[in-house]
């Protein structure tokens, strides 16, 4: 793939869906070919594989609840539509379900460390966490790695209810014992849906 006259590595990074960082990685170690203007801005002028070519998408759907099971079907179709439009090839559809606030999800610990997904397709951010986005997506961009969002916006008070009690739980089984925590949860939860209807 020749760029004739070529164009500046910003502009290939973003026509590629790559990161600055994973481009300039690129140019380094000779993936893409170009040359280095005297102000400093680097020109690419080829590429002997394109983007497309090395990268290997995955699809991450999840659900928090076993009732919600057609959902994350629909969902892993939303996102695999998707990637057909963007003319992505789905090396891996991944179907989880957990809680967004629990770290004990095999299925996307499995994911992240799997260094030859080059891209995660995610329909929502807390699809895929509900905290520490940012830091998976920072770590990601160093890898030379994408977490695609297709959707940024998202308000389903019924799930983020279900991981506000997880959290409730969590702590109130570190501060009362387990056999105490779940009627502590519900008490706080009781209390935080009366306050929130007055």
């Amino acid at each position: 793939m020749c760029y004739h006259g070529g164009m500046k590595l910003s502009q290939y990074a973003k026509q590629q869906g790559i990161s600055y960082r994973t481009a300039l990685r690129w140019f380094r170690d000779g993936t893409i070919q170009g040359y280095q203007a005297p102000s400093g801005t680097i020109i690419v002028t080829e590429s002997r594989e394109p983007a497309q070519a090395v990268q290997k998408v995955a699809i991450y759907a999840r659900v928090s609840s076993s009732e919600q099971r057609e959902d994350l079907e629909r969902q892993a179709e939303r996102l695999s539509q998707y990637c057909t439009v963007r003319g992505y090839h789905v090396a891996l559809v991944v179907k989880e379900v957990a809680s967004g606030v629990n770290d004990s999800r095999p299925k996307l610990l499995s994911l992240l460390k799997d260094a030859s997904i080059t891209r995660v397709v995610v329909e929502h951010r807390d699809r895929l966490t509900r905290f520490g986005f940012q830091y998976i997506d920072a770590l990601f961009s160093v890898q030379g790695r994408v977490i695609e969002v297709v959707n940024p916006a998202q308000n389903d008070t019924e799930e983020l209810l279900a991981d506000l009690t997880s959290i409730i739980y969590s702590f109130c089984a570190r501060l009362y014992g387990q056999r105490r925590a779940k009627h502590k949860t519900e008490k706080v939860v009781q209390e935080l849906q009366e306050q929130g209807d007055a």
